[in-house]
């Protein structure tokens, strides 16, 4: 068994002053902060995904821009894997699940952003393909939605998909329990 950090998406334009700032998102990195100093102590592999819009109307993660920069709080060391990606689901048109597989990874710990997009939708295909995951649920950020002209506040958006990942796909624990050995 060899466990993984998977950083999703944790670029500047999901803070404050970016063009797609998101609810919690300096919480969530402080606490992606807690988990990938644990990783990185523990001298454990960390791959942080980086998402580059290339749609022609897309107003973030536009190339060569401050704000699809990575975080500075959780900025990639020189020997840690950074992929870049193009779509929600982190494997899509990557190498990511070659990494993995070529690197014996067969449990993933997830932190990042969006939790209703990119987080979910790695968090499923990597189930899919057979890693064991765990999301920590407070080092991800989400923001408010709006469906049939009704608002959903991101705290529920939080909550909802976090617990639809816990049901099959991953376990979901803070950074706290992570931390004291809970996985």
């Amino acid at each position: 068994m060899k466990t993984a950090l998977l950083i999703i998406d944790i670029q500047n334009d999901y803070f404050e002053g970016g063009t797609m700032t998101l609810v919690g998102a300096d919480k969530a990195v402080e606490n992606a902060r807690l988990i990938l100093d644990r990783f990185r102590s523990d001298k454990l592999p960390v791959i942080h995904i980086q998402h580059i819009a290339i749609s022609p109307t897309a107003t973030f993660f536009l190339k060569d821009t401050v704000g699809a920069e990575i975080h500075k709080s959780v900025s990639p060391l020189e020997n840690e894997k950074v992929i870049e990606k193009h779509y929600p689901n982190s494997f899509r048109e990557t190498n990511l699940l070659d990494y993995l597989q070529k690197n014996g990874v067969t449990d993933i710990v997830i932190c990042g952003m969006m939790t209703h997009m990119c987080v979910d939708a790695t968090t499923r295909a990597a189930k899919d393909f057979g890693f064991i995951c765990t999301v920590i649920g407070d080092a991800c950020a989400t923001r408010n939605l709006e469906v049939n002209g009704q608002s959903v506040e991101a705290s529920e958006v939080q909550k909802s998909f976090l617990a639809a990942l816990s049901y099959f796909y991953s376990t979901v624990n803070t950074a706290a329990q992570y931390l004291e050995g809970g996985k």
